[in-house]
């Protein structure tokens, strides 16, 4: 029995779904294995290529040095994998070309999305290139205009690519869309309105993209759907500029969680958000990075009382030390709004503003759960005092966890021994230890406690 060959003798639909799972230059790599696997990739429904290291170590595909010979050896590639097995579903395609403008390659994709793909992820190309007046400009791969009306795609990612209006929208089984750095030239309004299933949106804004820039009309974007349930604005890899300025607006009242990541419209409007679960904040509200808003410009106060308001049905919130200090901010000149069926709070203090706990604290008036992580800061506020005691504290809080490296002794004492005094039903206290070291966990397990069946855990 030994050296037998157990894995040819599968079935040739078990092998190229083995396949599948494989990047489609490793597939490729095993039709050097014997005759029987020499043309088995060819059938595999998936293409997952990366075409800045395209290039295959086989007899029928040589590594190409030149950027032309590589081009030409993926278009090529391609090509062979369409006519080869031309009734083949390629239903998950995935190619990144970052790197490298293929022309040709959305014509391919064309055909490919009429196969019957139902998962379909794109990286277009960032390339530059010099207008007639020798004006840096980037280059746009816009996608096929079939991509909108198939009735096949169940996922969509695109990354830096173009979106053309073509006119109709329909795509009856898509649930999940990512538009990475897209170039808009069809409203993000009207692409939702032929979705009428989609279940999650992600965003991520192109901050610099020139067409938008002339066009007033590309100055909102309407994330409209009764269908959707998750809703997201990724952050970008690195700081950049606001050279677009644009308003989101979200009316979607099926929606269950929203993550805002970065600050990346000027403004904010929400409508419709009571089915809202959960929501993650990493906002201060103002796009310009390092800045926060003024307190005294009564637009933005209404602008952001208005969010709040739009959001505060929510029952477990995540907000970032950014979206404190704006919190922090707007108080001082407006009155937070009540988040009534808040159970679970997630937030990021800077130790400097401790003294604005109780009043977010007043603000959520059935909390039970509470995570704080403070985060130690050059700027200390001497003479902390926690006095004011919000109704959640004294009658509903059940858990309270208090994380991260924090370097106030003084200030950790005071934090822990306030929910401790204050809290008559708290069951657990919960000390990181990383914030809370055994000495001071010791110090903090003699404190007079509200509630007799608390708890002291230090992990």
């Amino acid at each position: 029995m030994s050296g037998l060959d157990r894995i040819s003798e599968l079935p040739e639909p078990l092998l190229t779904q083995i396949l599948s799972y494989l990047p489609t230059k490793q597939s490729v790599q095993t039709s050097v294995l014997s005759k029987r696997w020499e043309n088995l990739y060819l059938s595999v429904p998936v293409l997952d290529l990366n075409c800045s290291v395209f290039g295959f170590d086989s007899s029928c595909y040589e590594f190409p040095y030149e950027a032309d010979e590589v081009l030409l050896s993926f278009l090529n590639f391609i090509e062979r994998l369409l006519e080869f097995s031309p009734e083949l579903s390629l239903l998950k395609v995935k190619v990144k070309c970052r790197t490298t403008a293929i022309d040709g390659f959305m014509d391919r994709l064309a055909t490919v999305i009429d196969r019957g793909t139902q998962y379909l992820d794109v990286e277009s190309s960032t390339d530059y290139y010099e207008d007639s007046f020798g004006v840096t400009l980037p280059g746009v791969d816009f996608v096929p205009m079939n991509l909108f009306t198939s009735r096949t795609l169940v996922y969509l990612k695109l990354s830096s690519s173009g979106l053309d209006d073509p006119g109709l929208v329909s795509m009856p089984r898509l649930k999940f869309m990512h538009l990475e750095e897209i170039k808009w030239r069809v409203h993000l309004e009207k692409l939702l309105s032929g979705c009428p299933v989609l279940e999650e949106l992600t965003l991520l804004r192109d901050m610099e993209d020139e067409f938008a820039r002339g066009n007033d009309e590309f100055g909102v974007m309407r994330v409209r759907s009764r269908s959707l349930k998750r809703f997201r604005v990724l952050k970008h890899r690195w700081d950049c500029s606001p050279e677009v300025r644009c308003t989101l607006e979200i009316d979607a009242p099926g929606l269950e969680y929203m993550s805002l990541g970065e600050d990346q419209f000027d403004s904010i409007v929400v409508k419709n958000l009571s089915s809202l679960l959960k929501v993650e904040l990493d906002i201060k509200f103002v796009v310009n990075f390092g800045e926060f808003f003024d307190p005294w410009d009564a637009s933005k106060r209404s602008e952001i009382r208005d969010f709040l308001k739009g959001v505060s049905s929510v029952r477990h919130m995540i907000i970032s030390e950014k979206t404190v200090k704006a919190l922090d901010l707007y108080s001082k000149v407006g009155m937070i709004p009540q988040f009534n069926n808040l159970s679970r709070l997630e937030a990021v203090f800077p130790s400097e503003l401790l003294q604005f706990l109780p009043a977010l604290l007043e603000c959520c008036p059935n909390l039970n759960n509470l995570v704080l992580k403070v985060v130690h800061s050059e700027v200390m506020e001497e003479g902390l005092e926690l006095t004011d005691v919000p109704r959640c504290v004294s009658s509903t809080l059940e858990c309270v966890e208090i994380k991260d490296k924090f370097e106030w002794e003084e200030g950790k004492m005071k934090v822990a021994s306030y929910f401790l005094e204050n809290s008559a039903v708290l069951k657990k206290l919960i000390l990181s230890s990383t914030a809370y070291n055994q000495n001071i966990y010791d110090k903090v397990n003699q404190l007079t406690k509200r509630s007799p069946g608390c708890q002291i855990i230090h992990e």
